[in-house]
């Protein structure tokens, strides 16, 4: 394409997205008419109860620009109060694990600062959808089933998924008018309306019903950040990454470990390609665990952990036959899952890589009331751990796996990229970007190739589980033997199975746009 394109998980998302940039509006108007769609045609990943994050380009100025829309735990919540009711972790669900929700003022600020149309017709079309209701899909369905447990606990989310006590059928209309009033009102009023008006007393009130802590202060202080993005290199390209408490600088040192390593030499999915990027996954997974949280509250050594000079020295813990067992972090001293996401590009120039998510599959599973609004579960985020930088504190942002990336190349536009799958995105984001500068892959090519993932990430609750290595069996039952002679723990996942949902927009010299979407996940990419 050459005049615009989006790449979306959600076909309908997409297509309204298309049909704002053909309308005249930016990247930015069309992330956020995409964004709002999203939480209704993939409900179970994200909406107005989720948070958000993007990296985006902005071609009048020629800037790359980072937004952080994560929420805050309740100013009133702490960690002796999780631990006095006999908690060794935070839980995945109920309103304990809910914190403020970010994603419609991080809407809001997108297109304050970027947009070029007016709000009410960016959230026009999600209320229409909302009003006259979403089909049904065979996805949407399993979603309410696999999760029937957890939504049937919350008589208001049970009113809404369960109509009846039975899972929603595939192919029926699924009307929302609860959500739709909060969308109305958000279209009215802005992000005022949410967070200093009728949708956040609404949850407030909700809240205290049920035991919870949020207050109206709580809401009325949100605010979302507009920051320059970290970065790194990586094999001449400048790579642009969500700083934390996002988890993006996983995936920028993961790149710098890699760069002292010949990958395409060595060929895409051989044993020692894999081997090479699995281990040094490992060690940038052990420094997150060891050093990452909210910078408002720790000191990060962020400098150091993004630089050359530690990937050298850090590298040297990788042996390049054996796979680690247990990896430390670097010391101090040393140093110097539900979700979905799109990419945009514009006629003009404009790009934006944008990611958003309630984390567990439908979040906290509560709907807060009359706001039909589906609530996050991004309190499981922090850890109880005393005196770790991720540990929780009242009006303190948890560690987010929410991370997404945008490349430069000689000073032009590059591509933008995403995935959802929680502690599997930096994984899967490296991946695709060595497809593309190892292995000489196009877009499509890219975000189609077999991949892997380690397991345990940085979840809390699975730490201390012996460390998996888990393939799509499209690499080939000599490539796992091979990788099981080092020593890995090899899953296999099935063809298609264990690879998220990849989004890819790719912008060549001649400004020609080419848009990879992940097959895994009935994913598009549209342009014209």
């Amino acid at each position: 394409a050459t005049r615009g394109m989006v790449a979306s998980s959600s076909p309908e998302a997409a297509a309204v997205g298309m049909r704002v940039l053909l309308d005249g509006g930016n990247a930015s108007d069309a992330a956020v008419a995409v964004a709002l769609v999203e939480g209704l045609t993939l409900p179970a990943s994200c909406g107005l109860g989720g948070d958000a994050f993007a990296v985006l380009y902005d071609a009048r100025s020629r800037r790359v620009y980072g937004l952080n829309g994560s929420g805050v735990a309740p100013r009133a919540a702490t960690r002796e109060r999780y631990l006095s009711r006999g908690m060794a972790v935070i839980p995945a669900q109920g309103w304990d694990a809910v914190a403020i929700p970010g994603a419609a003022h991080a809407y809001w600020t997108l297109h304050h600062r970027f947009g070029s149309r007016r709000w009410p017709e960016l959230v026009e079309p999600a209320i229409r959808y909302a009003e006259a209701g979403v089909p049904v899909s065979r996805r949407i369905h399993q979603w309410i089933t696999e999760s029937r447990a957890k939504l049937e606990q919350f008589p208001a989310t049970a009113a809404v998924c369960l109509p009846g006590g039975q899972a929603r059928r595939v192919g029926t209309r699924w009307r929302r008018p609860d959500y739709a009033w909060s969308l109305r009102q958000l279209a009215e009023g802005g992000a005022d309306a949410f967070y200093r008006g009728s949708i956040a007393a609404e949850i407030v009130r909700c809240s205290e019903e049920a035991g919870g802590l949020f207050t109206d202060d709580d809401f009325a202080q949100h605010e979302t950040e507009v920051y320059e993005p970290i970065h790194t290199t990586y094999r001449g390209v400048e790579v642009y990454e969500t700083r934390p408490p996002s988890q993006g600088f996983l995936l920028l040192e993961i790149l710098n470990l890699l760069e002292g390593f010949d990958l395409a030499g060595s060929g895409f999915g051989t044993p020692d390609a894999i081997h090479l990027m699995v281990e040094a996954t490992k060690l940038a997974f052990a420094d997150r665990l060891r050093h990452a949280g909210d910078p408002h509250f720790v000191e990060m050594p962020l400098p150091e952990l993004l630089s050359k000079e530690f990937a050298t020295r850090r590298r040297r813990a990788i042996d390049p036959h054996r796979a680690a067992d247990t990896v430390p972090a670097a010391a101090p001293s040393d140093l110097r899952r539900d979700t979905t996401s799109f990419c945009v590009v514009d006629a003009q120039g404009n790009a934006i890589s944008f990611i958003h998510s309630l984390f567990g599959a439908w979040g906290s599973g509560v709907v807060a009331g009359r706001t039909g609004i589906t609530l996050n579960n991004r309190g499981r985020g922090f850890t109880l751990e005393e005196g770790h930088p991720n540990v929780l504190a009242g009006g303190k942002r948890p560690m987010h796996t929410l991370n997404c990336y945008l490349l430069m190349r000689e000073g032009a536009l590059y591509a933008v990229g995403n995935t959802p799958g929680g502690d599997m995105q930096p994984q899967w984001n490296a991946q695709v970007i060595c497809s593309l500068l190892d292995f000489g892959m196009d877009a499509q090519q890219a975000v189609t190739a077999p991949r892997w993932h380690i397991f345990p990430g940085a979840d809390p609750a699975v730490q201390g589980q012996p460390v998996e290595l888990r393939l799509e069996s499209r690499f080939g039952a000599a490539v796992m033997d091979e990788l099981r002679a080092r020593g890995h723990r090899v899953v296999d996942t099935g063809p298609w199975t264990g690879g998220g949902w990849c989004q890819i927009i790719v912008v060549d010299h001649d400004g020609v746009l080419a848009g990879g979407s992940d097959p895994r996940a009935g994913s598009i990419a549209l342009g014209v």
